[in-house]
């Protein structure tokens, strides 16, 4: 079968390795379909992920079809749609005993610390597997995984139904944290970004409300949507130090501003605001098996719109120009999408 290797940063080699045959009885064969590049995987690209070794087999974002099954699975059948997700957690650590295995001690990640699927066969096991329905696409089930990182971050506020909120970073991710905030109840959502193309996107998915903080300044723009009513609740998607500061500067007192963003530095933490208006700051680390069940659930009933977000898709052999293809396009694309078949 067919593996995409990358060797070093930048550099990607194709290689043809032996199917997969043998499975233990809790493990899932997977014929890969899609598979979707994110932000991380594009540091990796450059040399910039601090936790990930060369050589790498990339992907963790990805939708595929099930090959044939161990003889004690019992979610699935040979022939339905999955995906499943890429984390391999110890079970033993603390985070892992009280169910918060997404910030394992000892976490793996397929594709970064561990081998992902950039190849045709894929074993997984049965705890980690997510079925999608037939009426979902390749293309949606492939954006399962950011759709989870958006179930799980706004999971972590006290509760979003009736409040205001504003989404910082309007790429994939804040855009699918923008549409999981609307569908949680708040009562208005406010997605902000620096880019044009990013902000119509996220009009596209049904969030109306947006501010380019280069035209209006982040204060100004806050204080015209909102009124007194100011917001509640903030979230920072965008890895910015300026964007982090707004946040708290101006998220109503008592209020939470949750962190989803990768730094590329270490921000600075105004803990001023924090400590005299009683802030509450939440980390957010990827996700749980129920963001994933949630974001299945949401896109299959069209809650979730994942279509605009995605840009452009190249075939497997392609996958060198995919990078470069995002690299000179930064600012006018979403998603990027391999095909496999």
């Amino acid at each position: 079968m067919r593996q995409a290797v990358m060797i070093s940063p930048g550099k990607i080699e194709f290689d043809e390795i032996h199917a997969p045959k043998e499975l233990k009885p809790n493990e899932i064969l997977l014929k890969i379909q899609r598979i979707g590049i994110c932000g991380s995987d594009i540091h990796v690209y450059h040399g910039e992920h601090p936790a990930t070794p060369y050589p790498v087999v990339q992907g963790h974002e990805y939708s595929a079809v099930v090959e044939a099954v161990g003889k004690e699975v019992k979610l699935v059948q040979p022939g339905q749609r999955a995906t499943a997700r890429p984390q391999l957690v110890c079970g033993e650590c603390g985070p892992c005993k009280r169910g918060q295995y997404n910030a394992c001690q000892s976490l793996k990640v397929q594709g970064f610390q561990a081998p992902g699927v950039a190849q045709d066969y894929f074993i997984v096991t049965e705890d980690r597997l997510v079925v999608f329905p037939d009426s979902m696409s390749f293309e949606q089930g492939a954006m399962i995984e950011p759709a989870a990182v958006g179930a799980h971050s706004t999971s972590r506020s006290r509760g979003l139904a009736g409040k205001n909120v504003v989404v910082s970073g309007a790429g994939t991710i804040g855009n699918l944290v923008a549409q999981f905030a609307r569908a949680r109840g708040a009562k208005k959502v406010l997605i902000t970004d620096i880019n044009d193309f990013k902000l119509e996107k996220a009009v596209e998915c049904g969030i109306q409300n947006t501010l380019n903080v280069l035209k209006i300044p982040f204060e100004k723009g806050v204080r015209d949507f909102f009124g007194d009513e100011g917001y509640q609740v903030g979230f920072e998607a965008a890895g910015v130090q300026a964007s982090l500061d707004a946040l708290i500067a101006n998220v109503e007192k008592g209020g939470e501003v949750i962190i989803l963003g990768v730094y590329a530095q270490n921000p600075v933490v105004n803990m001023y605001f924090v400590g005299e208006h009683e802030l509450s700051l939440f980390g957010s680390m990827m996700y749980k098996q129920e963001d994933y069940l949630e974001a299945v659930s949401l896109i299959s009933q069209g809650k979730i719109i994942t279509e605009p977000l995605v840009s452009k898709h190249f075939p497997f052999e392609k996958y060198p120009e995919a990078y470069r293809f995002i690299e000179d396009n930064s600012d006018k694309i979403m998603k990027v999408m391999i095909d496999m078949v």
